[in-house]
């Protein structure tokens, strides 16, 4: 069942793309997304609430649709793969915080001006990982060796984060950026939340368009860690798709309640470290073991527990 699996119909499908389409447009046009305003830690703590408990509900509605369909034993295998998909996935996001942070305060964008920087960085995210996913299940699909590969490779970058997790990479020196710079017309100076303004009828683009294009292209590389991480739980484009959705969704709320106190957690980017390496293991290992779901759930539960722990007991000695 970690094919593609007949339960993943077109109705299925088309429901939960439906269903982040109407919680896109809510976000953008009830709830405020598109008026400047800057995200206090009530209205991020809600947000981020409600998206862990619809990420919740959805797995409870999967198990129920499966039960009823299919039986128990699909329905706990499955309701279990998308749980321990989205904690991996939630947790590696939070990597994406702290550059998120660096990005912003490299540009002193204001807060007020962040979230919408974010909305659109979320709505590309969810196109990219969408292409993404769909071409990497494909992949593994026709190839299952590049499974193996894949584990490498996140053990390999878990080991490097290990080494290099105080490094702070010089932004002026990302090709990226220096590519827009080079090919685009950029209007310096504050342009408040505008991406896009017209001088003596010429389109200039602004720093704040700099800042989207930074953010897009982070979660391009951390998207390169995260979906090759959840290949290692399941193959089943479905259970990969939707858990890097709830997670990638719920980024925005998650980066305005930690953002004022990310120094707190300077620690856990040794337990993300780990983390991947035991994915990565986990997926080399698996010709000879198979770490079962709920204990890969359990160790993944204890690594970024035991990091998070550490870090508030070493800020509170400061």
């Amino acid at each position: 069942m970690n094919a593609i699996g007949a339960y993943a119909s077109p109705q299925l499908w088309a429901g939960f793309i439906g269903f982040v389409l109407v919680m896109l447009a809510l976000d953008l046009f009830v709830f405020g997304g598109r008026r400047v305003h800057k995200v206090g830690v009530r209205e991020a703590a809600t947000w981020t609430v409600v998206w862990v408990c619809l990420a919740f509900a959805f797995d409870g509605l999967l198990w129920w649709h499966l039960n009823g369909t299919f039986g128990p034993e699909i329905a706990n295998a499955k309701a279990m793969e998308f749980l321990t998909g989205y904690v991996i996935e939630k947790s590696l996001s939070i990597d994406n915080i702290f550059v998120f942070l660096m990005i912003f305060s490299a540009f002193k964008v204001a807060p007020e001006y962040q979230r919408r920087v974010l909305v659109y960085g979320v709505l590309g995210a969810i196109i990219l990982r969408a292409a993404m996913i769909l071409a990497g299940a494909w992949v593994v699909r026709e190839f299952d060796w590049v499974l193996y590969i894949f584990g490498a490779f996140l053990v390999i970058t878990g080991m490097r984060m290990l080494v290099a997790s105080e490094h702070t990479p010089d932004l002026t020196k990302n090709p990226i950026l220096r590519f827009a710079r080079r090919h685009l017309r950029i209007a310096e100076g504050d342009h408040a939340e505008k991406f896009v303004v017209m001088k003596d009828g010429v389109r200039y683009f602004t720093p704040l368009f700099l800042v989207l294009i930074l953010v897009e292209a982070s979660d391009v590389v951390f998207a390169v860690d995260s979906i090759p991480a959840i290949f290692a739980i399941t193959t089943d484009p479905f259970i990969v798709f939707t858990s890097n959705i709830f997670a990638i969704m719920g980024l925005r709320a998650l980066y305005f309640l930690l953002v004022d106190m990310a120094d707190r957690f300077h620690l856990l980017k040794y337990g993300l470290a780990m983390v991947l390496t035991f994915i990565g293991a986990k997926m080399l290992i698996a010709p000879w073991y198979h770490v079962p779901t709920p204990a890969s759930l359990a160790i993944v539960a204890v690594l970024l527990s035991a990091s998070i722990s550490a870090s508030l007991i070493a800020t509170r000695k400061r």
